[in-house]
């Protein structure tokens, strides 16, 4: 009989991020079944000899791998993005996915921090610096200005906790959200809802994106409705902005800033070296302390779902009415 695996995502391999705590839940997880670090982006048919669980980072989990992988019981993502773990797949053939939603505050404080540095302009104040140049330039105070959130799930929430003591009294916090309840939570929060994203580009000095999924949300439409002092702040996913439509609202000068959380790579090697676009490379979220969190919760995920527990945040709830994981779940 084929030995039990857990694949684990290469971030496990990431030096930067080693510690006691890492290492003691790896070799938990040990005790469960043989812990495998998986390098492969696609996961196929090939790959399941074995396998019980996964902990995953952005690789892609085909219709196959879900067909044929027997003993899978759990695809634990290491961060909340899901389109490429296929949950449809997964809850056709029995397997739950679970996401960590434990890392809101690091992006919200990356947020934080991006709305600050573009507001004093501190990137164009360290090239001038470094170039020779000590002119002294406008910038702004997060008092009294308007700060705009399209979308307003956890992490905007959580953004708009730390947000509004920076905003001052006669700040303004403006809201854009499809949730039906949108208007009685930005109450809660001292912000107004707007009906019409457009309005944040129009009124705010700053915008910030926390949005899922990967349809392209920003053209030059809105871009060119902005402040030409205002900025762009993306820290949920690159896609979400054209990138051909931001570099030349930049240049035409509709705006002063774009900064997005992501390499400059693919459809973002339009930006390299530009002194106003901002990439940092997809590490809003990450920190020490978020990673910790990040592991732990998926040992915790993996480890329940061997031990015949339901774990928290499963994604794909619906799978829950699976023979298969009603049967190793004992619902």
């Amino acid at each position: 009989m084929m030995a039990a695996k857990i694949l684990v995502s290469p971030i496990f391999a990431n030096e930067e991020f080693a510690s006691p705590s890492r290492a003691q839940g790896l070799e938990k997880l040990g005790e469960l079944a043989e812990v495998v670090p998986y390098v492969q982006q696609e996961f196929t048919a090939a790959d399941v000899d074995g396998v019980v669980a996964v902990i995953a980072d952005s690789a892609l989990f085909t219709d196959s791998f879900y067909e044929a992988a027997q003993d899978l019981r759990i695809v634990a993502r290491w961060g909340v993005g899901f389109d490429k773990v296929n949950p449809e797949a997964a809850t056709a053939n029995g397997v739950l996915v679970t996401v960590t939603p434990v890392h809101m505050d690091a992006v919200a404080e990356y947020t934080i921090a991006q709305w600050m540095a573009t507001l004093k302009r501190v990137y164009t104040l360290n090239r001038l610096s470094h170039g020779g140049d000590f002119s002294i330039i406008r910038t702004f105070e997060a008092q009294g200005s308007c700060l705009g959130l399209y979308g307003f799930g956890r992490i905007g929430q959580q953004v708009a906790l730390r947000a509004k003591p920076l905003l001052g009294e006669h700040g303004r916090l403006l809201v854009y959200d499809t949730r039906p309840d949108i208007g009685e939570l930005a109450d809660q929060y001292g912000a107004e809802a707007v009906a019409d994203p457009i309005e944040l580009f129009e009124r705010c000095d700053t915008v910030s994106l926390h949005v899922a999924g990967d349809e392209t949300i920003v053209h030059y439409e809105q871009l060119a409705a902005m402040r030409p002092h205002a900025s762009l702040i993306n820290p949920s996913r690159g896609n979400l902005v054209d990138d051909n439509d931001v570099h030349r609202a930049i240049e035409a000068g509709k705006l002063e800033y774009y900064v997005v959380d992501d390499p400059v790579n693919g459809t973002r090697a339009v930006h390299r070296d530009h002194p106003r676009i901002i990439c940092t490379n997809h590490n809003g979220g990450i920190t020490v302390e978020s990673v910790m969190r990040l592991d732990n919760k998926t040992y915790e995920q993996v480890t329940d779902a061997l031990a015949g527990r339901q774990p928290e945040h499963i994604l794909n709830e619906s799978v829950l009415k699976h023979p298969r994981v009603r049967d190793f779940l004992q619902l």
